[in-house]
């Protein structure tokens, strides 16, 4: 039984890695759109304008992390407090590409990190599946 949900696990996380592909090339939001399970989907979310954290001011300050895909608040003030939400149910990670700015280890629920003190745009990753991608503005 554990070899089959392994092997489940792995073509879902293939379809998810191959649709996350498809829609990178249209532009960085694509990627850290609503998360669906197709790249035209992903292209017509992010072309829309998600109704979630996507264009929420900085006081709501949460990283949401579903379907495999980040949806990022659209700033963030220098040192808040960052609820990272994992909606899935698998351990990620949101690990800043460069500097160590930070690196929370986002199981499924809920934690937190403070965000750097110094303004700028932070693009991060999970290091437990490299295609998810976003990234944090301070400001």
């Amino acid at each position: 039984m554990t070899a089959t949900s392994a092997q489940i696990r792995r073509g879902v996380i293939a379809c998810v890695f191959a649709a996350a592909l498809a829609g990178c090339s249209s532009s960085p939001s694509a990627g850290s759109a609503a998360g669906t399970s197709t790249s035209a989907a992903v292209s017509t979310t992010a072309a829309a304008g998600s109704s979630s954290a996507a264009g929420t001011s900085a006081a709501a300050a949460v990283i949401t992390i579903k379907n495999f895909a980040f949806t990022t608040p659209s700033s963030v003030s220098p040192g808040a407090t960052i609820t990272v939400r994992n909606d899935d149910s698998t351990d990620h990670t949101v690990t800043a590409d460069s500097g160590g700015a930070f690196d929370d280890k986002a199981p499924p629920g809920t934690s937190t990190f403070t965000a750097p003190s110094k303004p700028g745009s932070y693009p991060f990753h999970c290091t437990i599946h490299p295609f998810m991608k976003g990234t944090l503005v301070v400001q």
